[in-house]
């Protein structure tokens, strides 16, 4: 009994393991040591796979509602504005139609047909399609019609949507995502990502419509903000050209040689700002790489100095700045030459994966060579 009360004293039960009321064991360090090591502090238990998107949010930071449906790729924010308009986006059970509204993502639950979107967002996803005639530029479940999102075959891809839209009659390259940040910056008109066409239309356009359409036309949308011409070639029946707008009217191509007397038999997009339709098939699309990505953004950057072969970045004629920007690219749809180019050196190479959009063989990387080395891209 004595010995038992002693222990209790000391603040050492049976084992050695017991505390005093009120004090902290502590523990003298043997002399000659060296200076005491700093314990770390213990991890916040929080799972794996969170990302540092989620680590914001949990500060209890509100987000605009269109903004944290564009950052999981749902649609751009314009796209947004217009589904939450329409009553399609669930916060907390309920339909959400005010424009403008902020939400906690952390403490609030949102769903867009029927799903919920994670907090912790979704990887970020980049295609380039030559997409086919006769193929959709929609995201609407219940279109009949084949999808142009559909054609990606990507296991990983997610909720995507294409960037601006090719009517249906249209070939060419078309982007498809699921960054709605991305997505406005290459679409929106005030941005001027140059997007190049090879046209085809009846008759042998004569010079007063080249003039124009270069210097802009009106359209029910209003004034075109006018376009670069080429003349590739010119037959008895038809000419063949290649057109550059910064705008995204719909079916702007069409309208405006129609505005000047001539109908448009045939339209392929072949130019993207940076991007081109070499080495993609029609029906075939790829992945972009990052420093793809990173150019796109940066055409789309209104701030930025003009760049050598843009519109009044030279002096001369229109004709003469379309020739030597023309001379500058290599062959392209119709025989000719691609849109504007970027004067600071080669194309990046394209790297990420690729394949058929149909099925069949899959494909890599990129078509052409790059400059500079005898090293064949990868094919697409």
């Amino acid at each position: 009994m004595a010995e038992n009360r002693k222990r209790a004293g000391t603040g050492k039960g049976v084992g050695g393991q017991g505390r005093a009321a009120g004090k902290r064991t502590t523990h003298k360090r043997p002399k000659g040591a060296g200076p005491a090591r700093k314990m770390p502090r213990r991890a916040s238990a929080k799972p794996a796979s969170d990302s540092s998107a989620r680590k914001r949010l949990e500060s209890g930071q509100l987000v605009r509602l269109n903004k944290y449906l564009a950052d999981h790729g749902v649609a751009s924010r314009r796209a947004c504005d217009e589904l939450i308009s329409a009553g399609k986006v669930i916060v907390d059970g309920l339909p959400e139609t005010r424009l403008g509204i902020k939400v906690d993502p952390v403490l609030q639950t949102v769903e867009v047909d029927g799903v919920q979107l994670r907090v912790e967002g979704t990887s970020r996803r980049y295609y380039l399609l030559n997409k086919p005639a006769g193929v959709v530029c929609t995201n609407e479940r219940r279109e009949t019609r084949p999808r142009a999102i559909d054609l990606i075959r990507d296991p990983a891809k997610g909720r995507i949507y294409t960037v601006g839209r090719l009517d249906e009659e249209s070939k060419g390259l078309i982007l498809i995502t699921n960054d709605g940040e991305f997505a406005q910056r290459i679409a929106h008109p005030r941005f001027g990502v140059p997007k190049t066409y090879a046209v085809k239309v009846v008759g042998n356009i004569d010079e007063d419509a080249v003039q124009k359409v270069r210097g802009g036309v009106y359209l029910s949308d209003g004034k075109t903000g006018g376009a670069r011409i080429v003349i590739i070639r010119r037959t008895r029946n038809y000419s063949f050209l290649h057109v550059t707008l910064r705008e995204g009217i719909n079916r702007e191509v069409r309208r405006i040689f129609a505005r000047v007397g001539y109908k448009v038999v045939d339209l392929k997009r072949v130019n993207i700002g940076p991007l081109n339709d070499r080495g993609i098939k029609i029906g075939h699309w790829r992945s972009l790489s990052r420093p793809e990505v990173e150019d796109l953004l940066e055409w789309s950057d209104p701030t930025a100095p003009v760049r050598p072969g843009e519109w009044g970045a030279e002096g001369g004629s229109a004709e003469s700045r379309d020739g030597r920007t023309a001379r500058g690219r290599g062959r392209n749809s119709y025989g000719g030459h691609g849109g504007p180019r970027r004067a600071t050196g080669g194309q990046r190479r394209a790297s990420g994966g690729g394949g058929r959009a149909a099925g069949g063989q899959r494909r890599e990387g990129g078509g052409g060579r790059r400059p500079g080395t005898g090293r064949k891209k990868r094919g697409q």
